[in-house]
């Protein structure tokens, strides 16, 4: 494979709205930062097992690639769930717990230590979360159901596979598969919420949904720190000049801006958001210049990023705060999956899930591309950084994708080190 990937299908949308010279206002701090992000920050690391994960050097990639630099932040070991999700989904039921049981016992002191110690278990285990999800997220809010000790129920679109559905029920939740695509997941999840009294913990906004999803990006956003202190740590001071971002709803995309917009001001990076081109609301939403929903199945190998419709809160953030937007096809994602695995160019191998890749597979394509590589200043002085946000949350298919189970490739990549 060609580190460029000429042959994807690669779509490209500037974004007129991109302001790099502004300040980090108000209206996105009522989204992400500040205080609220210091919060999630000290209570996620306390968590027991908390570790930042580890930020990959792809220079063989790089060279190959004709870039001063690509770094990898390798989210498949967050606490053992495979994906970056660890950080939002629990951490916001943990604060949903907090606010119910603040309000029904009349105290503003409880922490997260008092949901650990089980103090409350016999309150907190009469309550419901629930949410819908394509895998990861779900898998989140269980995990966090079952650490902090209340029931859960998870939503699951028909496209989301077995194995994604077993991973979520691992963790003591009730899974329930619905008809239609992820957005109609949604919907479901919410209708039976109100009906049956449960909490919604979803990773997506919209109106009157606002305060649950700025947890969860506030949990992602711990992500961003790391990997903004960990690029300082091994980059002699050196920050990256381009972050490629996958899509979805959108929330990772605007915790990571989000958080280095705040930290660096008119220092930070590029920030190019990357999407599946079968479920691309995020590209055409800034083609529109406003949210839009993309409609269909939405049926695409990167199962994590198949949304159609924008968080309302994500799109505060990247509306101002993003260069560009990009679509790349599912075959092309696949390649960098493989590409990762194999070790090629010298670089130690790497399990990525399909979702994780987009950010990769979007530089590599706009590398490709004359037209879009001169639009996001893409050439030899650049640094770029990714966020591999899964590991291979689903072994089967990602034994089909690349040859060899996720545990040959970590095998090889002990080999490698």
């Amino acid at each position: 494979m060609n580190p460029t990937i000429p042959n994807v299908r690669l779509q490209y949308a500037p974004n007129p709205a991109y302001e790099p010279a502004a300040p980090y206002g108000q209206r996105q701090l009522d989204v992400l930062g500040g205080a609220a992000y210091e919060r999630a920050q000290a209570q996620i690391r306390r968590w027991p097992g908390y570790q930042p994960t580890p930020l990959r050097d792809l220079s063989g990639l790089a060279r190959a690639a004709g870039l001063a630099g690509i770094r990898y932040k390798d989210e498949g070991g967050r606490f053992g769930l495979g994906s970056f999700k660890a950080l939002g989904g629990a951490y916001a039921v943990s604060r949903q717990l907090l606010r119910e049981l603040s309000a029904r016992l009349g105290r503003d002191d409880l922490s997260v230590d008092d949901l650990l110690s089980g103090q409350y278990r016999e309150l907190t285990h009469a309550m419901t979360v629930t949410c819908a999800t394509d895998g990861n997220h779900g898998r989140s809010v269980a995990w966090g159901a079952q650490c902090f000790g209340c029931q859960c129920v998870i939503y699951i679109h028909a496209t989301v596979s077995e194995g994604r559905k077993r991973a979520i029920e691992q963790y003591g939740a009730q899974v329930v598969r619905t008809p239609g695509n992820y957005d109609d997941s949604v919907r479901q999840a919410a209708e039976d919420a109100a009906r049956l009294g449960r909490y919604v913990v979803s990773d997506t906004s919209y109106p009157g949904y606002m305060e649950v999803p700025k947890d969860v990006m506030q949990g992602y956003a711990v992500m961003a720190d790391e990997a903004l202190r960990q690029w300082r740590e091994d980059g002699g001071g050196e920050l990256p000049t381009h972050v490629f971002l996958q899509g979805g709803v959108g929330g990772l995309a605007a915790a990571v801006c989000a958080h280095f917009w705040e930290q660096l001001g008119e220092s930070r990076p590029r920030f190019i958001v990357v999407e599946p081109d079968k479920a691309a609301c995020l590209y055409e939403s800034a083609r529109a210049g406003k949210p839009v929903a993309v409609q269909g199945d939405l049926d695409t190998v990167m199962a994590g990023l198949a949304c159609g419709e924008v968080s309302l809160l994500a799109w505060e953030v990247l509306h101002p705060g993003a260069q560009a937007f990009l679509t790349v096809d599912d075959e092309a994602a696949l390649e960098t999956v493989r590409l990762l695995a194999s070790g090629k160019y010298g670089d130690a191998p790497i399990v990525a899930g399909e979702s994780a890749v987009a950010g990769l597979t979007g530089c590599l394509a706009a590398l490709a591309d004359p037209a879009a590589r001169d639009a996001l200043g893409l050439d030899a002085g650049s640094r770029v950084l990714v966020f591999g946000s899964e590991g291979a949350t689903d072994p089967e298919l990602y034994q089909r994708i690349v040859g060899k189970s996720a545990a040959e490739v970590e095998a090889a990549a002990e080999a490698a080190a």
